[in-house]
This record gives C-alpha cells, sequence and structure tokens, in this order.
C-alpha cells in the first residue's frame, strides 16, 4: 500500500486543517515523509512538548494560523497554496467541551465545514477532498451491531450532532456543487476511538492514563463499562490517505461516506483499555468514577461496520486493540526515557506499513 500511496502523493501538495492536533500531526508526517509538500491551517497553540513540536513539524511543512470559521482566511490560504489533496480535520473534537461551550462547537463544526467546503469549490487545483467527521455522527440507539454509512444520522449530545450536521452539510454540498466537476473527488470519512503515541488531549483516555501514571495517581475512569472502536491512530490515517488517493482516479466510484474501524469482535470498554495499559506499562492503578446524573451524557456502546472499505477500498485494519496498545504505551515509554520522537514514530508507521519510509 505505501509504494502506491507514495506514487500519488510524491510531489504533490496537500493541505490539511487541523494539521497540528492528535491526528493531524500523524497524517502530516506520513505525508512529509514520502515526499508530499504539505501545508498546515490551525488555531491551535503549539506546545514545545506536543507531538507536533517533538517531530519538528513547524520547520518541515507550510503553516497557516487562522480560525476555520474564518472564510476570507482559510479560502486565502488554500487560494494562495493551490493543493492538489486537502484533509479536512479541524474541529471541536470533544464531547464534554460540547456540553460547556455548544455554541463554539456548532460554529466550528458546521460554519467552519461550510467554510471549507466553499473554499474547496472555489479553488480549481483541488482534485480530492477527505472530509473527516466521527463515528458520533451516527444516530446511536446503542445497536450491538455496527453502523453502515447509509444508516440515519443524529446525535443526542452537541458534539455528536454538530458531526451529524456535518455530515448533511457535506452531501449537500457533494450533491449541489462538487459532483459538477469532474476532476474532483470528495468523500467523507467517519472512524472510531484512536490511541497512539503523541496524544496529549484532556478527557481521552490513553493521555489520562500517561498522566496519571507520571504524577502517581490512580486513573479516574469516568464510564468504566462504555465501549468504543478503539483503533490505533495509524489505522483511520491508512485508509484517509488511500482513499484520497483512488479519490482523484474516479471520484464516482470512491466518492461519498465511508467507516474506517476496528473488526467488531474486537471491541473493549473503558476499563478494559486502562487495564491493558497498565499492564503493558508496568504500573499503574485504577479508580472508578461512574457518571451520576446530572453529569454529561455520553454513549455506552457504539460500532462500526466497514465492510464497504474492506471491499471497495481492500482496506484491511492492520493491528488489534491489543497491538494498538501496544505499540501506544511502546511510545510514551520510549519517547518518556529519552528517545527522540521522530526516530520512535518514523519506526512506528515504518511496522504498520511493512517497509521503509
Amino acid at each position: 500500500m505505501l509504494g502506491f500511496v507514495r506514487e500519488k502523493y510524491e510531489g504533490k501538495k496537500v493541505f490539511i486543517t487541523g494539521h497540528n492536533g492528535f491526528k493531524g500531526t500523524w497524517l502530516s508526517f506520513l505525508l512529509s515523509e514520502i515526499g508530499a509538500e504539505v501545508a498546515g491551517f490551525s488555531n491551535k497553540e503549539v506546545k514545545k512538548e506536543d507531538h507536533f513540536s517533538q517531530l519538528g513539524l513547524s520547520q518541515a511543512i507550510r503553516n497557516y494560523s487562522g480560525d476555520i470559521r474564518q472564510q476570507l482566511v482559510l479560502s486565502e490560504a488554500i487560494d494562495e497554496f493551490e493543493p492538489d489533496f486537502v484533509f479536512h480535520l479541524a474541529a471541536q473534537a470533544l464531547v464534554r467541551s460540547s456540553y460547556d461551550d455548544p455554541e463554539d462547537t456548532f460554529s466550528t463544526n458546521v460554519m467552519g465545514s461550510v467554510n471549507l467546503l466553499n473554499a474547496v469549490r472555489s479553488c480549481p487545483s483541488v482534485k480530492s477532498l477527505v472530509f473527516v467527521t466521527s463515528d458520533k455522527c451516527y444516530q446511536n440507539n446503542e445497536w450491538v451491531w455496527g453502523y453502515r454509512e447509509n444508516d440515519r444520522l443524529g446525535g443526542k449530545d452537541p458534539y455528536s450532532a454538530s458531526k451529524a450536521a456535518a455530515e448533511l452539510v457535506f452531501e449537500s454540498y457533494k450533491n449541489s456543487f462538487l459532483n459538477k466537476s469532474s476532476n474532483l473527488g470528495a468523500a467523507s470519512v467517519r472512524a472510531g476511538n484512536v490511541v497512539g503515541g503523541g496524544d496529549w488531549s484532556q478527557d481521552r483516555i490513553i493521555p489520562d492514563c500517561v498522566r496519571a501514571i507520571i504524577s502517581g495517581k490512580s486513573i479516574e475512569l469516568r464510564n468504566p463499562q462504555s465501549t468504543r472502536p478503539w483503533q490505533h491512530v495509524l489505522e483511520p490515517i491508512s485508509g484517509y490517505v488511500l482513499l484520497g488517493a483512488v479519490l482523484s482516479d474516479d471520484p464516482i466510484k470512491f466518492g461519498g461516506a465511508w467507516n474506517f474501524g476496528p473488526k467488531m469482535e474486537k471491541m473493549r470498554t473503558v476499563e478494559q483499555i486502562a487495564s491493558i495499559f497498565i499492564d503493558v506499562f508496568g504500573k499503574g492503578s485504577i479508580v472508578k468514577n461512574n457518571t451520576t446524573p446530572g453529569d454529561y451524557e455520553e454513549a455506552t456502546l457504539l460500532q462500526l461496520n466497514c465492510e464497504k472499505a474492506h471491499q471497495i477500498l481492500k482496506w484491511q485494519p492492520k493491528w488489534n486493540v491489543d497491538e494498538a496498545i501496544e505499540h501506544t504505551v511502546e511510545w510514551y515509554k520510549r519517547t518518556l526515557s529519552g528517545e527522540k520522537a521522530t526516530t520512535v514514530t518514523r519506526q512506528q508507521l515504518e511496522l504498520y506499513f511493512g517497509e521503509r519510509l
């Protein structure tokens, strides 16, 4: 796969919104390593301990500072760079934050998406758009089977509703404007919860585990029995770059919505993920703090059906949940002991793809 992806992106221009976030950093590094000219757009302040800084990406790629809710700023950046490929990852990405500030969540995830789509459709250089939303865009009925791409959209909390709305905006623009260009392929992608090295976000299980262990405290679990489609960050990233590559060849066949998630028999609860992390890391403890009435409500069961990606894209997840946690723990242990994040990250990419970058 990596050879095909390299052939498609080497020497090409790639524009990524949210490029210095968790997923965005892994995506930016991968594309830069295989020879793409990468530019990123974000309003996120980068700290020296962030994965983005540790990888030296501020010098390796072009960086635009701005908020996706600023239509003119975003459009000017895309027009100036003239990208071949666009990956839209910028978002307000936390369920709990969406309860605290729903207006910010909707304005970022909905109107920010409108601005991005307007910028793409007015930029003739763009041949491929991968529009990232979330597995939480589905109307979650707590089914034991996985949601397919044509299942009903919805969301009880502001974050989930904003992602469902973003999907509707995308579909509207694709049908009304983007499909009218035979040279532009556009797809939306929905992925489950990701784990991996370099994530320091708040209210996420792996960073919470790392911070607790470093500080000598117990890991506090809000919803220990909640189940998510956990996967290593490189699983959806590999799907995104593969989809972006084939979109430019056949916009009709590969346009539309796609799920990227683990095999359904590999589901784990929050408590199981934390326990695996502790076992692999070699230390740590857990304290349960179950959500009580009046607290922020989060779904307890969510699964994705990824047969479309399996059958049409020939994409398959490579690492099971246990392997994903093992590689994640390895990343933190090695970097915390002094190894360069660049070395560890590159080695994990090569391990995942099975070949040298």
